[in-house]
């Protein structure tokens, strides 16, 4: 598809929940706020683009682009981000519970606070990012590659699922946690 969105915000968006927006290019688009809840928005072109605030539980990203994108205290959960590249994006704060993001590229992403609890981890590359004071309870990062991340302050419990060779963040883990 090779629909584009203005780089501009307009005074009246679309609505866009449940869109088939499959392939679409939205390259520094600003959708700050939008209601995406259900789009499909798999192998889009999102890079760079201004998604701060936006509302998208069990949204379609897989395969997204959405590199240096600015996500911050975006609602996600229950999306499915798997294969993502979001590398050099910003999640501050973002909302990701249940999110499934297998095999997503993470390279120097911003998870500064962000809420990961019970997100499907596995196979995520997460070198030279910064996980300061997330919350990983129940999460699954088997497999993932994260020797490089911050995880300073992360919030974990034992539900928590490292993976192998990983030196796990004091303090000692909670007995469970709640989101």
């Amino acid at each position: 598809m090779s629909i584009s969105w203005p780089t501009h915000r307009t005074a009246a968006v679309r609505p866009l929940t449940g869109a088939d927006l499959r392939g679409i290019r939205l390259v520094r688009a600003d959708l700050a706020g939008a209601d995406l809840t259900g789009t499909q928005l798999d192998s889009a072109n999102l890079r760079r683009a201004t998604l701060c605030g936006i509302r998208a539980p069990h949204a379609s990203f897989i395969g997204v682009r959405m590199g240096r994108a600015d996500l911050s205290m975006a609602f996600l959960r229950g999306a499915d981000l798997s294969s993502a590249d979001l590398s050099g994006s910003t999640l501050r704060s973002a909302d990701l519970v249940g999110a499934r993001l297998v095999g997503a590229n993470m390279f120097g992403v911003d998870l500064r606070g962000a809420n990961l609890t019970g997100a499907d981890l596995r196979r995520v590359t997460l070198e030279g990012s910064t996980l300061r004071g997330a919350v990983l309870c129940g999460a699954d990062l088997t497999g993932s590659r994260m020797a490089t991340a911050d995880l300073r302050d992360v919030v974990w419990d034992v539900g928590t699922r490292w993976p192998e060779g990983v030196v796990v963040p004091l303090p000692a883990p909670r007995p469970a946690c709640t989101d």
